[in-house]
């Protein structure tokens, strides 16, 4: 697939590292040629230098024969512009970064797809939804709800407290008989496994379960979780991230907001509502002490900085804070989140590839997810035709052994599958597939 990306900036040269992995057919524009520079020399993409605004450019980048166009600069307007003008030349579908979320209202959305914007993206709106769902669920790391969560699939630390240490999976099955839940990958030791049967479970494995929503808080209990409100969040930082996260939380919690730029300081009194803003060193623990932060429930680390982000959820760790989230750059520190003790790392660019991703893997797609640490991706399928994947059950599919069906949506409720399960037309299906399985997986849900 040709695809061209404007914008090589932090956003742009992840969504190229991450698509050139993928064999797929991509240019990079970018006016800036010391920007690149640095992707000639980590990425094997096709550069282009110039304004991707200007025709003669978007011709150079043979726009015509493009069927996915991004613009992430970081202009909102010209992200608008630039994806209106190559919809006019002929691309197939195009994606903007925006970050005013008034465009996000339906009438908006479908007056931008008429002047040729198909699809409109806010990385920052994006994590600061994940971060709510993260606090809501605040006894899991992670937390991914498909179909508004019809299913649900979490991830928790095996612990030295918890009930489900050197049992089986086919033993925990056997114990759980008020909910049905399937184990569909294990982290351990950096690794990631897809569990079977006879997988025992030993302390420091990281598991992903899925599950019905309706049947999240047993399993908490279940796994020996202690089910624990949020009441009072502590945020750290100035950025547009962290007033986006303010405001939807500040409608059901106490938000306290740690800053130290004044002029920030004054534009988020401006707009938030409820929540307490303070000025002071976000990164100086004993000034968040002093503050109050052994009396938080959740803390959430949102300076640009990666590095105050993380020692600072570590100290409210330290001092029990029930709830760590921490922002990061880096997307290998999505890696060590559990081995260091942070509850959840997030990283925008991640979030932000994941929405992108749907519109380039092959079958019916309805969204992408990857689970924090877990070298695996979860794709929601829809069974749009008929075919053999009608004719046979789940065992008989031929799936690759490195990826495992999570659940089907089927008329708006929520299965967890086991082998002789038979798919309809219409059906939604949650696979979770390894790196090396996926091309096999979406040949079969074409």
């Amino acid at each position: 697939m040709k695809i061209i990306i404007a914008g090589a900036g932090a956003v742009g040269f992840h969504l190229a590292k991450l698509l050139s992995k993928e064999n797929q057919d991509i240019t990079l524009i970018d006016s800036d040629q010391e920007v690149l520079n640095h992707v000639n020399a980590h990425l094997d993409v096709m550069t282009i230098t110039g304004d991707a605004a200007a025709i003669h450019v978007l011709k150079e980048a043979q726009a015509e024969k493009a069927k996915l166009f991004i613009a992430v600069t970081t202009s909102e307007k010209t992200n608008l512009l630039l994806a209106m003008l190559a919809k006019e030349m002929g691309v197939k579908k195009t994606i903007a970064r925006i970050n005013n979320v008034e465009y996000f209202d339906p009438l908006h959305k479908e007056r931008f797809q008429r002047m040729g914007v198909d699809v409109l993206i806010s990385p920052q709106l994006l994590a600061a939804q994940e971060i709510e769902r993260l606090v809501q669920r605040a006894s899991f790391t992670d937390l991914f709800e498909f179909e508004q969560g019809k299913i649900s699939v979490v991830g928790f630390t095996v612990d030295t407290s918890c009930p489900l240490s050197n049992l089986t999976i086919r033993q925990i099955d056997q114990s759980s008989d008020a909910f049905t839940f399937k184990g569909i990958a294990l982290l351990r030791d950096g690794h990631t496994l897809i569990p079977e049967n006879e997988t025992k479970l030993i302390k420091g494995d990281h598991i992903y379960i899925a599950t019905q929503n309706q049947h999240l808080d047993a399993v908490i209990n279940f796994a020996g979780k202690q089910l624990k409100p949020i009441k009072k969040i502590m945020i750290i930082g100035e950025t547009p991230l962290t007033l986006k996260a303010a405001l939807l939380l500040e409608k059901k919690y106490s938000v306290t907001i740690v800053m130290h730029n004044r002029q920030a300081e004054r534009r988020f009194i401006e707009v938030l509502e409820r929540s307490l803003v303070i000025h002071a060193d976000p990164g100086n623990i004993d000034v968040l002490k002093e503050e109050g932060l052994e009396n938080m429930d959740a803390f959430i680390a949102l300076t640009p900085n990666s590095e105050i982000n993380i020692i600072t959820s570590l100290m409210a760790e330290e001092y029990g804070v029930y709830k760590t989230i921490a922002l990061v750059d880096n997307v290998d520190y999505t890696h060590i989140s559990q081995s260091i003790g942070i509850d959840t790392i997030i990283n925008k660019k991640l979030i932000a590839a994941n929405n992108i991703f749907r519109f380039v893997r092959k079958g019916k797609i309805e969204a992408i997810a990857s689970l924090h640490g877990v070298n695996a991706e979860m794709i929601e399928f829809s069974i749009h035709k008929k075919n053999r994947l009608l004719k046979h059950p789940i065992k008989g599919l031929k799936l690759p052994k490195k990826s495992i069906v999570a659940g089907v949506i089927r008329d708006n409720e929520g299965y967890i599958p086991d082998g002789d399960f038979y798919l309809e037309l219409d059906d939604k299906v949650i696979i979770l597939a390894l790196p090396e399985a996926i091309s096999k997986v979406e040949k079969i849900f074409m």
